[in-house]
């Protein structure tokens, strides 16, 4: 499988990223497959990229032949606009040793949360109401007036993203400085909620993960928006994952500048972070679909 996937790109920062975070830890959802689920054992010799069979339309991932399915039993298929996407989940499953790691499997488990995660449109609107709610205690409206560190950070961080939200979608967004603070407007929230309602399911899981991440709203809005219209990897690290962790991490780096880092968490956690971010990156950009037809001709020809 490593030589079907020699198409794909080499290692940019935001792969570094992403490799050397799973190497830390990472926190994700079950296996895609019931069998490896249960036995946490590979039970697989090969690992192929096909095109879907039947009517799904996109790319299959298949051990031994038989298809990767979601933990719901699905068929995982990825849409044909991300054959990155598909050719990094097969090498997610290429690369696991004899026990079965699954948290090495984010862009698995991201692709399987956007098939069973909003299956009906009621699941999409739950979904949708709770991730909204996020905007309301958004770490990066909570702004500190003191110590002057945390300030300043706030403001190289946090308010260009406050600017963006609000030259971008044109609605109001309020910096609270106190716990008593007012929410943001009905308009505003309408309005955000209303965008993010348009996203496809991939867009949405991707979306929900750096939400959860970030613990932010309004960075994960950047970070999606910033990767759902680029086209290479190179355009989604103009404002990506680094940027997007450093935003999330504002308030560890002040203290940690007074009191220090806490060996083996604060690094684990900083690690951790970005391997999320990635993943959510990693999951959006398009390509040119002839890269999927590369690695299947590579497949064939090997």
């Amino acid at each position: 499988m490593s030589s079907a996937l020699s198409g794909v790109r080499p290692l940019t920062r935001l792969a570094r990223s992403f490799s050397s975070g799973l190497a830390a830890r990472a926190d994700v959802q079950d296996s895609a497959t019931a069998r490896a689920d249960l036995t946490k054992r590979r039970f697989w010799n090969k690992v192929t990229l096909s095109k879907a069979k039947g009517q799904a339309a996109g790319l299959t991932i298949e051990l031994d032949g038989r298809p990767l399915k979601t933990p719901s039993g699905a068929l995982l298929v990825v849409p044909q606009d991300r054959p990155l996407l598909a050719s990094l989940i097969a090498r997610e499953w290429a690369e696991q040793e004899r026990i079965l790691k699954s948290f090495t499997l984010p862009l698995t488990s991201l692709a399987a949360r956007a098939i069973d995660g909003f299956a009906t449109p009621e699941d999409r609107e739950k979904v949708c109401d709770d991730l909204i709610k996020y905007l309301e205690t958004d770490t990066v409206c909570y702004q500190e007036e003191e110590p002057p560190v945390l300030v300043k950070l706030q403001q190289e961080h946090w308010d260009p993203l406050i600017s963006w939200v609000r030259s971008t979608f044109q609605v109001e967004v309020n910096p609270i400085t106190s716990l008593l603070g007012s929410s943001q407007s009905p308009d505003t929230t309408s309005k955000l909620r209303s965008h993010i309602s348009k996203y496809d399911s991939l867009e949405l899981a991707a979306f929900e993960r750096a939400v959860m991440s970030t613990k932010s709203f309004i960075i994960a809005l950047k970070l999606l928006e910033n990767s759902r219209n680029a086209t290479a990897i190179e355009e989604a690290e103009e404002w990506g994952v680094e940027e997007a962790a450093q935003a999330a991490e504002v308030e560890v780096k002040s203290q940690t500048e007074k009191w220090g880092e806490v060996e083996d968490t604060h690094d684990v956690d900083h690690e951790d972070l970005r391997a999320r971010l990635g993943s959510v990156v990693l999951g959006l950009i398009k390509d040119d679909a002839s890269l999927s037809e590369r690695i299947i001709d590579a497949q064939n020809a090997s």
